[in-house]
């Protein structure tokens, strides 16, 4: 079989297209391009029925697809329809007249100057708001005139560049010329009492006032804290025992308080204040050899407060009828003599002394504790306790 001289045909292709399949390859291509510029969604009379063929309720016309449609909407029928139906609506609906702009009648006048002003600046006593009042002089304003105001915006005016800080009231009257005042951009209190305006029409003065709002002040940061440059507060001491003032000569004196300190004896006042650590008790210093006097006994010494040292020792009470001891100046008895070295133990003493002891040898046992002596004018006497 000759397949390469056959007419329209080549090895592996398919035969040659009938003329339906042509007819029906062109009707695809036209609705393709009909759907390109017509939107059949906003067709008014284009309609899909229960059988899912397509109706034009202008001609009404039943179609098979939307090519047939489209088709449709391009012939004679269609066409003269539209163009019928069109002049049936113009004849039925009455023709309306077009809108007229309103035209504002431009006012002439032969300008005459600017008018007379004088501006008033005011402050409220009880909390300081501000205003201004403005008074304006129109005394050859034209019959049934009334002057007019307005705050203008500083973008608004093209006389000086804009400046958001600033904006302009206008006051305007015919056949005066138009006058604005530069005020601060601030907003302005427009409640009642805060802004009114009056025309006189026997002075024929123009009067305005108006208050600006008041400015709430955002709260500062909080302050810092002081810190003190002598250091932290020294912890609080636990409160002490107030002593009481010491008796006026010739008054009963008062029992003591329950917990306080003893009672200082007639003759003795309280005792010092501890000396600093550094300094002696006395001027005289003690020698290296020496031990340290005893300390006094409890039942006299007040302890102190402080961490110093302790007082010096106090001498014990005479007996009653000798001679009393000496006080200083200050109030303090003066600390006992200091006794004399003892000998070495190589020499000997005198014969009142003590016996002496060979180098080495245990000292002896102390002696017994023996009664307190009676007083010098006492006739009876008691045997010595130390030996003979």
């Amino acid at each position: 079989m000759d397949f390469q001289h056959r007419a329209g045909g080549k090895t592996g292709s398919g035969g040659v297209a009938s003329a339906s399949e042509s007819n029906r390859d062109r009707r695809e291509r036209l609705r393709q391009l009909a759907l390109e510029t017509i939107d059949l969604n906003k067709d008014p009379y284009f309609m899909k029925n229960h059988l899912g063929s397509y109706e034009c309720k202008l001609c009404l016309t039943l179609h098979n697809n939307e090519g047939s449609y489209l088709a449709h909407t391009q012939g004679k029928k269609h066409q003269a329809n539209l163009g019928r139906r069109a002049a049936k609506e113009a004849k039925e609906t009455p023709a309306q007249p077009a809108l007229e702009k309103a035209r504002v009648e431009i006012k002439k006048f032969v300008k005459i100057g600017r008018p007379g002003y004088k501006v008033t600046k005011q402050k409220d006593p009880e909390n300081g708001q501000q205003s201004l009042l403005f008074q304006v002089d129109y005394p050859e304003i034209a019959e049934g005139i009334n002057p007019r105001h307005r705050f203008m915006s500083a973008y608004e005016q093209r006389v000086e560049p804009p400046d958001k800080r600033w904006q302009y009231l206008l006051f305007a009257a015919e056949p005066y010329e138009t006058i604005s005042f530069k005020i601060p951009s601030r907003e302005v209190d427009k409640s009642e009492n805060k802004f009114w305006t009056a025309w006189n029409k026997e002075t024929k003065q123009f009067f305005l006032q108006f208050h600006f709002k008041m400015e709430v002040k955002p709260p500062g940061p909080p302050a810092p804290p002081v810190i003190s440059k002598t250091g932290p507060p020294p912890p609080p001491q636990a409160s002490m025992p107030k002593l009481p003032p010491p008796p006026l000569p010739g008054m009963p004196r008062f029992p003591p308080f329950p917990g306080g300190p003893p009672p200082f004896p007639p003759s003795m006042g309280p005792p010092a204040p501890p000396m600093p650590p550094r300094m002696a008790p006395s001027n005289l210093p003690l020698p290296p050899s020496l031990p340290m006097p005893p300390p006094p006994p409890p039942s006299l010494g007040v302890p102190s407060m402080g961490g110093g040292p302790p007082p010096p020792p106090l001498r014990p009470f005479p007996p009653p009828g000798g001679p009393p001891p000496p006080v200083s100046s200050s109030g303090l008895i003066p600390p006992p003599p200091i006794p004399p070295p003892p000998p070495p133990p190589s020499l000997s003493t005198s014969v009142s002394g003590p016996p002496s002891f060979p180098l080495g040898a245990p000292p002896p046992p102390p002696p017994p504790p023996g009664p307190v002596p009676p007083p010098e004018g006492d006739s009876e006497s008691t045997p010595s306790s130390q030996p003979s």
